[in-house]
């Protein structure tokens, strides 16, 4: 087990999980709290209790959830009898949802713990289960007398937060009616990323990028969150959702946020929240007449990626025929304030584009080029940071470099800071971050209320206009691609372009 070097740990802590037995829990929550536990970070004493209608045993549920960590874990080659011990503190409670009498079965293991470690237990809730069925399980446990105490029982619930603004704002209602704000953790997995977290300290720990963090300097901001996967077997899902809803309403807006946000005062939950929420709020609103300037919507065709033939998403199980559902969205952003005023950030998602990367690029503005020959200026290129999240993750600077020899010949050239270089040790997966700070009471990196509402208002008049306005082209790019011609354009129109980087990225550049 690897020494936990922090002095401070959890406090004793039984953990809910609804939708115990489900896929969400045995790839992504029991590895995370596997290892957790791996690095000493779980409370000294804890219990993991999963939920579900499904009829195991205990020891079947374990055997269900070493499965998962046998394929799933970053520790599956690492456990010497660990799990064991770990899985010793693993049980299962066949229960239905809908049924309020199955909940006393929640609270007489609350009950046994707590007399049985001699302390008054912290209790996590977290609802692993689909949207529909968080208001009935959060109705059901503000029951029990242990969801009552605000400063022991938290409730985690899992994205998509509401179907739209209304939608949104009434599980909100419903939630801080029943539990205090303090409580609802509202969780967002790519916050727990490394790199996500790391463009705070990039921004504010160093003089060298915060003076030029404006629109004196930057061009613009481009976020891309690409797939090269289409909706799998998540058809039924996403016909629901589309790529608007599923990325820019929540990853994307996140990520927009912590580049614009201003410098917090403190690294307090609210304080950082706060500052989220100002950007968000500044976001100017698109009319829904000029919607088409300002987003593309695009759906996957039928073709050829990565050596497979793919098929249409209107041939995909549980999709209509003719459905209008956005499989791809591209979106031009303004915020209003006096940091962003008349800087552009240009947003995109998809499924089955050309490589799985998410990428963050702050485009400068360009150096004036009178001093150099013409011959100097061939290569040129503006200042370009980049903030690579996934699937490698680095941060990397583009500049302009003299090349050796007796002419004035410049190039432009990577500085890059990546982490697998520089830090050996293994990074912890988003859901360990997330799951540690929930256990310690520390909502800094989950969405409040206000910040949902906000986010689904920014989106709304997209979403509205596209649902009254069927497309007549769909579908309008093939797998394998960059998304629609429309995409392109939207950013072409204005002399700019997307960038992305080049698929190896290593060794020298």
């Amino acid at each position: 087990m690897v020494k936990n070097y922090n002095t401070k740990k959890p406090e004793p802590t039984i953990i809910f999980i609804f939708g115990g037995s489900g896929d969400l829990n045995q790839r992504k929550l029991t590895p995370a709290l596997y290892n957790l536990w791996m690095d000493g970070l779980m409370p000294g004493q804890f219990a993991i209790v999963g939920t579900g209608r499904t009829d195991y045993s205990d020891e079947k549920f374990r055997e269900h959830l070493l499965n998962g960590i046998n394929e799933f874990s970053r520790r599956k080659d690492d456990q010497n009898g660990s799990w064991e011990k770990f899985a010793q503190s693993i049980s299962y409670l066949r229960m239905d949802v809908d049924n309020p009498a199955d909940y006393e079965g929640i609270a007489t293991i609350i009950s046994n713990y707590e007399t049985s470690w001699k302390v008054s237990a912290h209790v996590l809730f977290y609802l692993a289960v689909a949207p529909q069925l968080v208001p009935e399980i959060a109705t059901n446990l503000n029951k029990l007398t242990k969801a009552k105490d605000i400063l022991r029982s938290r409730i985690v619930v899992e994205k998509p937060f509401g179907h739209d603004l209304k939608s949104a704002q009434e599980l909100n209602k419903l939630l801080t009616n029943l539990f205090d704000e303090g409580q609802i953790y509202r969780i967002d997995h790519y916050l727990g990323k490394e790199t996500v977290q790391n463009i705070l300290a990039l921004r504010f720990a160093n003089a060298l990028f915060e003076p030029i963090w404006n629109r004196n300097y930057i061009d613009h901001v481009q976020i891309t969150a690409a797939e090269t996967v289409g909706v799998e077997d998540r058809g039924g899902y996403y016909e629901r959702s589309g790529a608007l809803r599923d990325m820019v309403q929540n990853h994307i807006l996140q990520l927009l946020c912590m580049v614009a946000m201003e410098a917090p005062v403190s690294f307090e939950a609210d304080e950082i929240r706060n500052k989220k929420s100002d950007v968000l709020n500044a976001i100017r609103k698109i009319k829904k007449e000029e919607v088409q300037r300002y987003a593309v919507r695009g759906q996957y065709s039928s073709g050829w990626i990565q050596g497979q033939q793919e098929k249409a998403y209107r041939e995909e199980k549980g999709v209509a025929p003719n459905s209008n559902v956005d499989t791809f969205a591209a979106v031009k952003f303004y915020i209003d304030n006096w940091r962003w005023q008349g800087v552009p950030f240009y947003v995109r998602t998809g499924k089955y584009l050309t490589e799985k990367t998410t990428l963050i690029t702050i485009q400068f503005k360009e150096a004036p080029k009178y001093a150099f020959p013409p011959e100097a200026t061939e290569t040129w290129r503006a200042n370009r940071l980049t903030i690579s999240i996934q699937p490698e993750e680095d941060i990397r600077l583009l500049f302009q470099a003299k090349r050796p020899g007796q002419t004035m010949s410049l190039n432009p050239v990577n500085m890059v800071f990546s982490y697998a270089d520089s830090y050996h040790e293994p990074q912890p997966e988003a859901y360990e971050t997330l799951l540690l700070d929930a256990l310690m009471g520390n909502p800094t990196q989950f969405m409040r209320g206000d910040q949902v509402e906000v986010a689904w208002e920014v989106i709304e008049p997209i979403l509205d206009t596209w649902e009254n306005r069927p497309p007549v082209d769909f579908p309008n790019y093939a797998p394998g691609t960059w998304g629609p011609e429309d995409a392109e354009a939207l950013i072409a129109r204005e002399g700019r372009n997307w960038i992305t980087l080049p698929p190896k990225r290593k060794g020298k550049e």
